[in-house]
């Protein structure tokens, strides 16, 4: 080995190894910091109340004939975290054809519903349509959270109009027959937000 190249590697050698002695000598400042954070989910929570403000909502009706209605009232309330966007009110329903004399004639297209909001004047939902064509009706839009005491954007007064439709034509075929129906509402949250 050359001269050149001895002197290389003590030199090497020697820079190594006062680098090994430096380096675990070597101090530095240092700071850590933490942030604790959680995500919580709201509650959506759609209630149905009757005029006396009970969980049993009845708007069944019994012994009609054509030309009878009645008028009932059903509550919508807010009693989640977050505020409803929409509630959209579905129909789904069975018919009973006692006598097996309908000839394919649907019942839920006699009885008539005309929804209105609040008080039996207020803003028509619905006017006079047939059971059987209520679909993916919006019946509420922006309802509060229930916080503290209740103020009217907390709820939505639904008036319920149910006539059995006279049409002037033979409808003893009728008679006796039965219409199960439940009204279904489904409530949807306000869009995201950036928060």
């Amino acid at each position: 080995m050359s001269m050149k190249k001895k002197l290389g590697l003590t030199a090497a050698t020697a820079i190594l190894g006062l680098g090994l002695i430096g380096g675990g000598t070597f101090a530095y400042f240092s700071d850590t910091e933490v942030s604790n954070n959680s995500f919580a989910a709201g509650t959506l929570d759609l209630e149905l109340k009757s005029t006396d403000d009970s969980a049993y909502v009845d708007l069944s009706v019994d012994n009609m004939k054509p030309g009878d209605w009645i008028i009932k009232q059903l509550r919508l309330y807010s009693e989640g975290s977050l505020k409803i966007k929409d509630v959209k009110m579905n129909v789904d329903y069975t018919v009973s054809d006692t006598n097996g004399d309908n000839a394919g004639e649907d019942f839920a297209d006699h009885i008539l519903v005309r929804i209105s909001e609040n008080r039996q004047n207020g803003p028509v939902v619905l006017d006079w349509t047939p059971l059987s064509e209520i679909e993916d009706l919006v019946v509420a839009e922006d309802l509060n959270s229930k916080t503290g005491p209740l103020n009217n954007s907390d709820r939505q007064v639904l008036i319920f109009n149910y006539k059995f439709d006279d049409n002037g034509a033979d409808q003893n075929k009728f008679q006796d027959d039965k219409l199960d129906f439940q009204l279904i509402f489904d409530a949807s949250q306000q869009d995201g937000e950036l928060r």
